[in-house]
Order: structure tokens, then C-alpha cells, then sequence
């Protein structure tokens, strides 16, 4: 460590470093190697700076905030637990918020460490105000408390230090701050749901679980819809989606939504409650799914059928999710001329909505025209075919003509249709008899930033990765395709110039 630095960092530990001392070591130590700090750092340096925290000087804390960061990362986890146990506490409960993020950055970096986390769970005051914390005003405050508790949870230790001991009230006191707090508390247990079974138990038995789905199926309209979001994460895992069936939740979703006709106030949740059954079709079976719960695809298409542009965006989502794969596309052929007709107006909402919607119908169509090689049957070809032509009089032309607006979003939303279907063989004859496409594909000076550029290269790799492209696209486009993908997404012809003498 430089002298001069060894020299700051112990006035600092007598205590009388005055504030430009503090600034000149936050400086130093900054050409300090990591090995160089353990070697010559001592538990009083770290003591001391601690307490110049308490302060009333914002500038010296935040020098010492600084300073502590760059100390402490030198230090392994497991020595900053045991010798600053006392310091976490009192950081956790620092009035500024630079304090808090400080010390549970620290907390997190424990957690994360096998031999320092039994530490933690050792200490039940450290514990509690970390479950504290999820109450802070500061969001970033909260999300890693969030974050360490939840790694802590990953363990049976974690589970019952949570669950079975006296935190879970003071888990249970926080969520009593406010409706944002109780919310987040409700992420922090799906969260920890998500790990496995066992971890679902502890979070069901503790009375935290079957609290949040008493709010998802009660009266208040908006609190449904914040619970809904909640419990479609709980749903993308295999226990979760058990427990949830097994709770009757699923079947109390489908008749709130059935329900929801009479609803003035329907249009606040609906969203969320379709998006559900949507996520949970593509993680479970499409086919079942939509067997099992007819009211979703109803719903579904009335939605898409209507003149509100926020629920036609919602159908268009979750039809999205729904054709992702091929299950789920076999389920919409099957309602015949209802989709294809369908299809035409969300071609039609692709040219003509506002700019948002029209982005979620180009990633909506985007998703349900791709086929992967391997499922690329006569059948699904057929319909796949059928359902581009069933967009527009046109379709080519339509996601031609907004490729070339001059709106980045829109135009790489285009290209990405193409992408979807430039594997196929019918779509790649449609390409080369349309005047002018190959060239506009191999263009570059029509990208005019990073991620046109991308998405024409994706479209590039695309194409030249088919099987069928050499054989439907010649010898000479093809060789014209592949040499832009050899060159590169960003790829710029050198341009010569010769030198004119008496030129200015």
C-alpha cells in the first residue's frame, strides 16, 4: 500500500481525519492493490471509519462510504461477518440510504459465500433488520434485502430461521407498513417458491401464500391486478402450477373471468388474468390448457375482436405466447376461419394502430409464423402459409412497406417478421419473386443504426442457414447472402479516392 495511504488510513482510525484527508484517501486507495489492502488492514482501521458514519456531515459520510466500499471488497466474507458483525447492524439502520446500500451490498456478498452465510443465520438481530429493510422508502434498499434474503432461503437452515422462528412475524409486521411493502414481500416468497417443493411448503405452511391468492380471488379490483403478476411467476414452476391446481386457484381464475361480463370494473384485472392462463399454457400444455378452460381462448378473441386498443394489445401478447410453439399454434388452426379472420385484423392493426400496438403485433406475428426446421411438416408449412396470407390482400408488401419507415422500432419489428419466415420454402419463393427484395435484404445503406443493422443480419443468417436457399434463391444471390453474412452485421465498403494535383 502507498505510504501516504497507510499514513491517511490511520488518522482516520484515531478519528481526527478532517474531511480533506478523507477525500485524499478515497483517492489513494484507489491505486491500491486488493492483496496490498488485506495485508496492511486492521480491524481498527474499519472500526473507526465505521463510527466517523455517525456523523452529521453528509460529505464525510459519504467519503467514508467510499472508502469502507473499497476496503471491505478486499475482505473476505467470512472475516467481515465475524469482525464487523456489530457495524452491519448499525449500517442497516444508518438514517442515509448510501449507508444501507453500502452494508447490504455487504450482506449480499456474505450470503453468497457457503462458509459465511451459517454467520448469518447465527445472528437473528442481523437478520432482523435486514427483513427491516424491505420496508426502507428506497427501492434499491429493498430489492436487496429482497435478494439476500432470498439466497439465504436456499437452504434448510435459511428455510426454518425464516419460517420457523420469530423472524416470520417480523416478516410478517413489515408487510403491515404499507400495500407496497406487503407486495414485495409477496415477491420475496414466490421467489423463494421457485427454488423447489420444499421451498414452496415452508413459504404455503407459514400463511404467506394462501394470504396472497385470498387477496388474487377478494373484491378489490386493483389489488387483483398487482396479486395476478405475482402468481403467474408462481405458476412458471412445476410446483408452483401443483399447488396452485391443488388449491382450486386456476379454476377460480377461469370463473372470475367468466364472471367478468358483468364486471364494470373487469377491464383493471382482465389483462393480468388472460396473461395467465397464456403463460401457463406455453409452460404447461396449450392443448389442455385450453381444453380444460375454455373461457380463456373465448376471452382471448372477444378481446382481440374489440375496439379497445389496451385489451387488443393484451390478446395480441398472449396469442404471441400462445403460437410460440407448434402445440399452441394446432390449438388456434383448430378454431379455423375465427383465427384467420382474426389474422387479418391484427394485419391490419400491424399497419395502422399506434406505434406500441403496432410493435406487439409484429413480435405477435413474429411468433406465430416461426417454424424450427425440424417441425417443418407439409401440414404446418401449409398453415403457416395460410396464416401469412391471411394477414393483408398483400403481406409481403405490408411488413416491405413498414421496414422502410423511418422508425427504428417499426422497421426492425418487420425485419424480424421476415426472420420468422425466411426458413420456409414457400416464404422464400414469395421473397424472390417480389421485385426488388433480395437486393433491399443485401442493401446495407438502408440500416441507419445498431440495431437495424442487427436485425438485418439476423435475417441474413436466416436465409443463408436454410436448407432450401441455394436451390430456391440461385447460385448468385445465394453467393450475395452469404458473403454479407461472412462480412458482417456492420460490414463498411472501403471507398478509394485518388489524389487530383492543385486540389483543394
Amino acid at each position: 500500500m502507498a505510504e501516504a495511504a497507510v499514513e491517511l488510513l490511520e488518522r482516520a482510525a484515531r478519528r481526527d481525519a478532517a474531511l480533506e484527508e478523507l477525500r485524499a484517501l478515497r483517492v489513494a486507495l484507489q491505486a491500491v492493490p486488493p492483496a496490498a489492502l488485506r495485508a496492511r488492514l486492521g480491524e481498527h482501521h474499519l472500526g473507526a471509519l465505521f463510527a466517523l458514519l455517525s456523523a452529521n456531515d453528509r460529505e464525510q459520510v459519504s467519503a467514508c462510504v467510499s472508502i469502507l466500499e473499497r476496503l471491505l471488497q478486499a475482505l473476505d466474507p467470512l472475516y467481515v461477518i465475524q469482525n464487523l458483525r456489530e457495524e452491519l447492524q448499525k449500517g442497516l439502520c444508518h438514517p442515509e440510504d448510501s449507508v444501507k446500500i453500502l452494508t447490504i451490498a455487504q450482506i449480499g456478498r456474505i450470503v453468497e459465500d457457503p462458509a459465511a452465510v451459517t454467520e448469518i443465520l447465527n445472528s437473528p438481530e442481523l437478520l432482523r433488520q435486514i427483513i427491516n429493510c424491505i420496508g426502507g422508502e428506497r427501492i434499491a434498499v429493498a430489492k436487496e434485502a429482497i435478494k439476500s434474503l432470498s439466497r439465504i432461503a436456499q437452504t434448510q437452515e435459511g428455510l426454518e430461521a425464516l419460517f420457523v422462528s420469530s423472524l416470520l412475524s417480523d416478516l410478517k409486521n413489515v408487510m403491515a407498513t404499507s400495500d407496497i411493502v406487503r407486495y414485495r414481500v409477496y415477491e420475496l416468497i414466490v421467489e423463494i417458491s421457485a427454488v423447489s417443493a420444499e421451498s414452496l411448503n415452508y413459504c404455503a405452511n407459514s400463511g404467506l401464500i394462501p394470504e396472497l391468492i385470498g387477496e388474487l380471488t377478494g373484491e378489490d379490483v386493483l389489488v387483483r391486478a398487482t396479486c395476478i403478476e405475482m402468481v403467474t411467476s408462481l405458476a412458471h414452476t412445476p410446483q408452483g402450477r401443483q399447488y396452485l391446481a391443488q388449491q382450486g386457484v386456476i379454476d377460480k381464475i377461469s370463473n372470475i373471468i367468466l364472471g367478468a361480463e358483468s364486471d364494470p370494473f373487469s377491464s383493471f384485472y382482465l389483462p393480468g388474468f388472460v396473461k395467465f392462463f397464456g403463460n401457463l399454457a406455453v409452460v404447461d400444455s396449450p392443448q389442455q390448457i385450453c381444453e380444460r378452460y375454455p373461457v380463456f381462448m373465448e376471452k382471448v378473441f372477444e378481446m382481440a375482436e374489440s375496439q379497445d386498443p389496451t385489451m387488443i394489445g393484451v390478446a395480441v401478447d398472449t396469442l404471441g405466447i400462445l403460437g410460440s410453439n407448434v402445440e399452441g399454434k394446432q390449438v388456434l388452426q383448430k378454431t379455423r376461419s375465427r383465427f384467420q379472420n382474426l389474422l387479418s385484423k391484427i394485419g391490419h392493426q400491424a399497419k395502422n394502430a399506434p406505434t406500441e400496438l403496432r410493435l406487439r403485433c409484429l413480435d405477435a406475428i413474429s411468433s406465430l409464423l416461426y417454424l424450427p426446421p425440424e417441425q417443418q411438416t407439409e401440414d404446418l408449412l401449409r398453415m403457416t402459409e395460410s396464416w401469412f396470407t391471411s394477414l393483408s390482400s398483400q403481406p409481403l408488401e405490408l411488413f416491405r412497406s413498414i421496414s422502410t419507415q423511418p422508425f427504428p422500432d417499426l422497421h426492425c419489428g418487420a425485419l424480424r417478421v421476415f426472420t420468422a419466415i425466411a426458413n420456409q420454402p414457400w416464404a422464400q419463393k414469395l421473397m424472390l419473386h417480389s421485385p426488388g427484395f433480395v437486393e433491399y435484404v443485401v442493401d446495407r445503406s438502408v440500416e441507419p443504426d445498431k440495431a437495424s443493422k442487427d436485425a438485418k443480419y439476423e435475417l441474413v443468417k436466416a436465409l443463408v442457414n436454410s436448407k432450401t436457399i441455394a436451390e430456391i434463391f440461385g447460385n448468385q444471390y445465394y453467393l450475395r447472402l452469404r458473403a454479407y453474412l461472412q462480412e458482417g452485421p456492420y460490414y463498411v465498403k472501403a471507398v478509394s479516392t485518388t489524389a487530383v494535383e492543385g486540389a483543394e
